[in-house]
Parts: C-alpha cells; sequence; structure tokens
C-alpha cells in the first residue's frame, strides 16, 4: 500500500512516517508540507492511500480533494487537532481520522480502516460513505457568514440577511434591512468566496441577493433597473448582463 504524508507540522509529519515505517506492506509514496505540493505529488505518484492534514498553508485539506475531484482522489485520512467533538463528522464519512498528538493503537485502526479502503477501491466497491464525502468535498464551499466591525465590536452577519453589496473605494457596504455594514473586502474577492445561486454581480461596483429581487424593467441595450423587495433600485452594466440573464432563466 503506497501512501502519501500532507502535513505542514515537521514533528507530526515525521511522527506519522515513524508508525507507517512499523506496518507491513505499507511504502511512502511523498510527503508534502502545503496544500499545493499534496495536490502534485498526489497526481504524481498516484497513492493508495493519503493521510491529509486539515489545516495546512496553500490550499487546507478539503480544497486539496476539491482541486484533485472525487473521482481521482484516493482514499483519505484525516489528520487534525481538533477536539473529539469537532471530528465525529469525519468520524461518520471519512475513511478514518487521526488526532493529534498521535496514539499508536488508534493510529493502526486508522491505517486498517486505509487498508480496507484501498481494496474496496481496487475492486471497484469503494465505501459508498467515502464516495459521498468526496463528491460532497469536490463541490464549492460558500461563506454562509461574514464578520464585520461595527461600533468597536465584530458582527458576524449571515449572508442570508444581506440584500445587496456597493462597492467604496478598498471597501464593500453590505445592506441588510435597514442597516449596513462597511468591510475592508474587494467586489472581486466576495463575488468569489459568495454562493453565486444566492449572489450576482450586476456591476462592477454592485452585487446584489436573488432573493433580494423584485422586478427587472429592461433599458437600452440590454441594461436593466433591479428593484429590490425594499424599494431599492439598482442599475446593472452590460458588462454583467450574462449574470442576470443566466439569473432569469
Amino acid at each position: 500500500m503506497r501512501v502519501l504524508i500532507a502535513e505542514d507540522e515537521p514533528l507530526a509529519r515525521d511522527r506519522i512516517r515513524m508508525l507507517l515505517e512499523d506496518e507491513i506492506g505499507v511504502e511512502i509514496a511523498a510527503e508534502c508540507a502545503d496544500g499545493r505540493s499534496a495536490v502534485a505529488a498526489i497526481r504524481e505518484h498516484e497513492p493508495d492511500l493519503v493521510f491529509l492534514d486539515v489545516s495546512m498553508p496553500e490550499l487546507n485539506g478539503f480544497e486539496v480533494i476539491r482541486e484533485i475531484g472525487a473521482a481521482e482522489m484516493p482514499p483519505v485520512i484525516f489528520v487534525t487537532a481538533f477536539d473529539h467533538f469537532a471530528v465525529q463528522a469525519f468520524d461518520a464519512h471519512a475513511v478514518d481520522y487521526v488526532l493529534k498528538p498521535f496514539d499508536e493503537d488508534r493510529f493502526r485502526t486508522a491505517v486498517e480502516r486505509g487498508r480496507e479502503a484501498t481494496t474496496q477501491r481496487s475492486n471497484g466497491t469503494l465505501d459508498q460513505r467515502l464516495s459521498d464525502l468526496l463528491q460532497g468535498l469536490a463541490r464549492p464551499s460558500y461563506l454562509e457568514r461574514l464578520a464585520v466591525k461595527s461600533g468597536g465590536k465584530i458582527i458576524f452577519l449571515k449572508t442570508l440577511e444581506v440584500q445587496w453589496i456597493a462597492a467604496e473605494g478598498n471597501y464593500a457596504r453590505l445592506h441588510a434591512g435597514k442597516r449596513s455594514y462597511l468591510m475592508r473586502e474587494t467586489m472581486s474577492n466576495l463575488e468569489a468566496k459568495l454562493d453565486p445561486d444566492r449572489f450576482i454581480r450586476i456591476h462592477r461596483s454592485t452585487i446584489v441577493s436573488t432573493d433580494a429581487i423584485a422586478e427587472l424593467e429592461p433599458l437600452f441595450q440590454g441594461d436593466y433597473v433591479v428593484v429590490l423587495r425594499d424599494g431599492t433600485r439598482i442599475t446593472s452594466s452590460r458588462g454583467y448582463r450574462a449574470n442576470l440573464q443566466a439569473f432569469m432563466k
């Protein structure tokens, strides 16, 4: 069984390697210290099993899986410093997880589960739970909350509460009901982090919630006045016409 280790902490990486060296029939295919290197190494070496740290530079463990793709990703054992309650989701769906600092007996159990998953994969009978997990992780994840400063405090604003967003220089103003909040973020960065099924950019300086749109009033040459449910009227631009056309479909 060829195993790849993706772990950014040198001591943890050394510990995984030492424990794997005690396992019969295990070969270390490669070691990586960040997510980008892990993606490249998985594609190059095609390991049977990956020990994948949840938190790494460049790309985290989930982003590595999305980058590789569910169909191509080998079985995964997550490596995490989370407490027991935080890893229950991994226990329900992944091949297994190991918690830092590593317990030898628990590590051996994880390796055995990795062997089983590798055998299932080679036989074309990969556990459906793992397949479902990888399919889920292959889908992009988007922000559900935004951290904004207001009155000397940090407020965690649900994206569902935001009706529209306007650019103000290097800042973005989030309009949520009768209140608005200013956060230091570019519109392009925000657009990439927000679910495109729930938010669309209609102008280089404006993003609107699809739930907040009440009407579209056509103007000349493909522009629209976007009327929100609270009566706010925003003019779109031709450069983002395709976004509104996709929304109307």
